[in-house]
């Protein structure tokens, strides 16, 4: 057996009332009459409620005869088995784990601090049961494996300027990155019967050692980025702007003005500053 077995136990009720008949007529038949078989049906009867259980929603109930496994009750309900199984209780209901914040290194070495939040349940209690030593415990160890493993495979960030552009990063890959951990997770926790139902990264940052150096990066990165943004705007308004004066024939410039109109249009354009205008009453060179 190496998968569970669902059985449908003997209704409870009826047993109940089994034993109520057996044990208060064996008293009443003994008091009454005085003959010892009375005894023999009121020891018997006593074994009867060892047998009942009672499976309340999204539970289960494992049974064993010395040490045999005889199957497993998910109906829900009061019923009674064999007052001589063992009975192990499971909860089927989906679970919540949030798993510590854990220092790993990505793909290109730099450590980070993760951490991932699991929804899962069993779905083969026999597994579960027997297959590992206690299931919520190789939940825990084993989600903790895959995090680790899945950070050093992705970098955290682009860093296209050192050639480690990537398509898919700890941070902004929130889509595939979630679904490369919960297909890892599920490899890992289905031989002891868990079903994972999601699986997310709940807390991703720089280690403390080079978050500081990593956010001025950032910082950086973006600044160039707008700069570039601006400096091309500008060269296109420049551009547009010599192509309109000469088309409407408003001033013929020569290159020596064109080239004094270029500098001057850049430099405002692409100053963080307000530009101050300066009045020029004679040429170039005065």
């Amino acid at each position: 057996m190496k998968h569970e077995k669902i059985i449908t136990p003997a209704n409870g009720y009826v047993i109940l009332f089994v034993f109520a008949v057996l044990f208060l007529g064996g008293i009443a038949g003994f008091l009454f009459t005085g003959v010892g078989w009375f005894i023999v049906s009121i020891l018997a009867s006593l074994f009867i409620p060892r047998g009942f259980i009672l499976v309340n929603p999204n539970y289960s109930r494992v049974l064993l005869l010395f040490g045999k496994y005889m199957g497993t009750v998910k109906t829900n309900g009061f019923f009674w088995v064999n007052p001589f199984y063992s009975k192990k209780k499971i909860s089927l209901k989906a679970s919540n784990f949030d798993s510590e914040r854990l220092k790993v290194n990505d793909k290109i070495g730099n450590p980070v601090m993760i951490s991932t939040i699991l929804v899962w349940r069993v779905f083969d209690t026999y597994k579960a049961a027997f297959d590992v030593d206690d299931y919520k415990d190789f939940v825990r160890v084993q989600t903790d494996a895959a995090v680790r493993k899945l950070a050093s495979l992705y970098p955290y960030d682009n860093f296209a300027d050192e050639g480690h552009e990537e398509d898919i990063t700890l941070r902004s890959s929130v889509n595939e990155v979630s679904e490369a951990l919960e297909k890892e997770v599920q490899e890992r926790l289905a031989m002891a019967g868990i079903e994972v139902l999601e699986a997310r990264i709940g807390y991703l940052a720089y280690a403390q050692e080079i978050a500081n150096a990593m956010l001025k990066r950032q910082q950086a990165t973006a600044i160039v980025a707008a700069r570039h943004k601006i400096v091309e705007g500008a060269v296109s308004m420049v551009e547009m702007a010599l192509d309109e004066l000469s088309e409407k024939q408003i001033v013929t410039l020569d290159e020596e003005r064109k080239a004094a109109m270029v500098s001057n249009l850049m430099v405002v354009l692409c100053s963080d500053k307000d530009a101050t205008p300066v009045v020029n009453a004679g040429t170039l060179n005065h």
